[in-house]
């Protein structure tokens, strides 16, 4: 899956910096066959009220990692979230901050993915699944 990893990559990238993704300032770090990895520094605009990293930005960055590796897996399908459910475990500030997601279960029409928000220092901010079904 190397090369059709890194034409999807290249793709991906340049179609995503157009939507949400982009305007969020998502990046793209590593696209494995089974695994992803995205990270964002977090600045004053993606922090709520109370000065932590918005639970919404968590949300985007798991979906939106994950939906890349399920989307990668099936080039050649529309792939859409059916459930998405965050855990939402500690806080995150102005700092780096780190999704990695990978595949752990798979049927004809449907995928299941794991992620994970990590903040710089390795802690688990979020822990997320999610499943996706082919469109």
């Amino acid at each position: 899956m190397a090369r059709a990893s890194e034409a999807f990559l290249e793709k991906a990238t340049s179609l995503a910096e157009k939507t949400f993704w982009g305007y969020v300032g998502c990046e793209m770090i590593e696209l494995e066959e089974q695994r992803v990895v995205v990270e964002l520094d977090v600045e004053p605009h993606h922090l709520n009220l109370i000065g932590i990293l918005h639970g919404g930005v968590h949300a985007t960055m798991l979906d939106s990692a994950m939906g890349i590796l399920v989307m990668a897996a099936h080039s050649d399908a529309k792939m859409v979230t059916t459930n998405l459910n965050i855990h939402y475990l500690a806080q995150a500030k102005e700092e780096r901050v780190r999704v990695e997601a990978e595949i752990v279960h798979e049927s004809r029409s449907m995928m299941t993915t794991e992620g994970k928000l990590l903040n710089e220092s390795g802690d688990l901010c979020a822990l997320a699944t999610a499943t996706f079904r082919k469109s």
